[in-house]
């Protein structure tokens, strides 16, 4: 069994390579699967934080199911952001037919 100084650091390397991989992200192009791509980068940090920084993985399963309660809210909150955003006509009608959207301040 590793000692947990090895774990820590194990865990401090892994978050270090998806810190990384999150600043490589912001560089490139995807189009519309640059948000997808960072929240499931940003996903797993925060399990990796959760799991072990936070010691959710040793608790009773009480503390797992809460942790797992969060983790599921936050994914319906997110779901129902999008699913609004996705689905609003607003922005490609304005796109399309440039109307104001009342951003006076971005005009050059």
């Amino acid at each position: 069994m590793r000692k947990p100084e090895q774990t820590y650091f194990l865990i401090y390397g892994l978050l270090l390579i998806l810190l990384a991989a999150t600043v490589w992200l912001a560089q490139i192009d995807l189009g519309r699967w640059n948000a997808v791509a960072a929240l499931l980068i940003a996903g797993m940090k925060a399990s990796l934080v959760v799991i072990y920084f936070m010691h959710v993985r040793e608790r009773s399963g009480l503390t797992k199911l809460i942790a797992f309660a969060g983790f599921f809210w936050l994914s319906i909150l997110i779901a129902l952001t999008l699913s609004d955003f996705l689905t609003r006509n607003w922005l490609a009608s304005s796109l399309l037919f440039g109307f104001n959207l009342g951003f006076r301040f971005l005009r050059i």
